[in-house]
């Protein structure tokens, strides 16, 4: 395994990186040296600036070129993945069958004010995503897709009326870390219900890590690539874990 590491651009570890970043300033040759500046600020050398251009009055965005000064040891990192016995449609469907004898009930919804369902609709819609059936799709699960901007008592409702097994909860909308507050209250309601063991409790959408999830009481987190079978995998894995038997 390599140990020390840097970005690649034309030859190994030569530390090339392109950054793209706004700065709070009227476009011009001073904005242009000010975004070098900052660059060079964040341990970069061999910085240009390839393309600035004004955004709105007071505000310039910058496309930098610019070469990495430290190496990383790679060795030294590690990383909390989401852990569960990959498996596809069919194998999915023939164990809940076999240890479940019924339907495994799933709900799904993007909570707060956030208005795109793109993320939960790629997890569920019968459709899938990239060539991976959705969850609909599954004879073995029941789903109800909520949509968008559902209320966090609204889903819990739905999880008791439903006898739900796993929740889905999905955010798009990041901005001040409104994702965070979003999931973070849906974690505290269950907690206050004392509902929060009765779930599988799932965090997905473009700015959540594994860790992260983790961090605020969810099972897991499920980020950009993520197919609707590595969510079932999830699923029907920790359910069968609960149960003390492995998949």
């Amino acid at each position: 395994m390599k140990k020390n590491i840097k970005p690649y651009g034309d030859t190994l570890n030569d530390g090339v990186i392109q950054l793209s970043f706004t700065l709070p300033v009227e476009y011009g040759g001073k904005a242009i040296k000010a975004a070098e500046v900052y660059t060079s600020k964040l341990n970069f050398d061999q910085i240009t600036v390839a393309h600035a251009k004004k955004i709105a009055e007071g505000f310039t965005y910058f496309v930098v070129f610019a070469r990495a000064i430290p190496f990383l040891d790679y060795s030294s990192i590690v990383s909390n993945e989401v852990k569960f016995d990959k498996m596809d449609f069919y194998q999915i469907n023939s164990l809940i069958q076999l240890e479940f004898k019924r339907q495994l009930s799933v709900i799904g919804a993007t909570i707060g004010t956030d208005a795109h369902t793109v993320g939960i609709d790629a997890i569920l819609n019968m459709k899938g995503y990239n060539q991976d059936y959705g969850l609909e799709r599954y004879p073995e699960m029941k789903t109800l897709n909520m949509g968008s901007q559902v209320l966090c008592e609204d889903l819990i409702k739905a999880a008791l009326e439903q006898n739900a097994d796993a929740l889905l909860v999905s955010q798009t909308v990041t901005q001040k870390d409104s994702h965070i507050r979003n999931f973070s209250e849906l974690i505290e309601l269950l907690e206050a219900e004392n509902l929060r063991s009765r779930f599988i409790l799932l965090a997905g959408g473009s700015r959540v890590t594994n860790d992260l999830a983790i961090e605020l009481g969810y099972d897991a987190g499920f980020g950009p690539g993520t197919v609707p079978s590595d969510v079932a995998s999830f699923i029907v894995t920790n359910l069968l874990k609960r149960r003390g038997k492995n998949a």
